[in-house]
């Protein structure tokens, strides 16, 4: 397992995760086999899982684990195949609700990269539908082989959100950060560039269909995002500063200035660190992180912002 997992909303049971193949990986030159490559997985508190000691490094588990998206070593040109799947997130606290009326109860949303009509990379947001039974096999073995990356399990639904490869800057672009969706699983918010390059956060829904333009800033958002417990406010760093953005009306509020003094201290407060601000669970307050220049040196630490969105 690689990057850092995340629970899902409604009960916290399942866990996501990035995952890459050290067996694949570590296949001798020659030997006929799929290539190691970055892809999401879930586990599932489905009983402990035990496994042989035949090796210091077999440990058994408490949760039974498989992928979930399907990636392929040389993506067909213009197609919606993908080389990588990586940055998950589950979406909506229960889901999200279906254009037919049924409830979708467990998805993850995540970034995969594409080959456009040139045959160049371009990183699009896709989504996975997940069955609620994940130990049946699909078409290949959920384990996978000594020369196979293991496979999504039966049910299992992967879907291109985004295409991006005609717009002039095309591509999911900016800092490093995962989709998150609203709490209903209404919307998914990505980053993206506009026409003018400004990094702009946007939203889609889980079915697809056209993004909005979140942010309309002459300036990039510099950060990964998070939102509000309601679901109508996005909080996220910009022109050095925190700030929010309405979804609805899509006005945008500055917080906090770029650089300042500490009242309680002699103190240079550096500009906001690009690590996501995070609502406290009653909305009223921000955490974020930001440098802090003192005689000892220079060090990050974590501030709050007071925020009324109701006003």
């Amino acid at each position: 397992a690689r990057g850092a997992p995340s629970s899902e909303g409604g009960d916290d049971e399942w866990v996501s995760f990035t995952y890459e193949d050290h067996v694949l990986a570590t296949v001798a030159d020659g030997v006929d086999a799929q290539r190691n490559q970055r892809n999401v997985g879930v586990a599932v508190p489905l009983g402990p899982v035990r496994v042989p000691a035949s090796h210091p490094r077999n440990h058994d588990g408490q949760c039974f684990s498989v992928l979930v998206t399907r990636t392929v070593d040389q993506a067909r040109p213009g197609s919606d195949e993908i080389e990588r799947a990586y940055e998950d997130a589950w979406v909506g606290r229960d889901g999200y609700l279906r254009v037919d009326g049924g409830r979708q109860r467990r998805a993850l949303a995540f970034l995969g990269d594409v080959r456009d009509e040139r045959g160049g990379i371009v990183t699009e947001l896709f989504v996975v539908d997940l069955p609620d039974d994940v130990t049946q096999r699909g078409a290949d073995p959920l384990e996978g082989t000594l020369t196979r990356r293991p496979a999504p399990p039966a049910g299992t639904v992967q879907r291109r959100l985004t295409h991006t490869t005609e717009r002039r800057y095309p591509g999911i672009q900016g800092v490093r950060h995962w989709p998150r969706s609203c709490a209903d699983g209404s919307c998914i918010a990505f980053l993206m560039r506009d026409d003018q390059r400004h990094v702009q956060l946007w939203t889609i829904g889980p079915e697809g269909g056209q993004p909005q333009q979140i942010t309309q800033h002459p300036f990039d958002v510099a950060s990964a995002f998070s939102w509000s417990p309601a679901g109508d406010v996005i909080a996220y760093i910009a022109d050095g500063s925190v700030f929010v953005t309405r979804v609805a009306n899509q006005t945008s509020e500055r917080l906090t200035m770029p650089i300042g003094r500490s009242v309680e201290a002699d103190h240079e407060l550096g500009t906001p660190r690009p690590e996501a601000c995070v609502f406290a669970p009653d909305g009223k307050s921000i955490a974020y992180v930001r440098s802090v220049k003192t005689s000892d040196g220079v060090y990050n630490q974590v501030f709050v912002v007071q925020v009324a969105l109701g006003e």
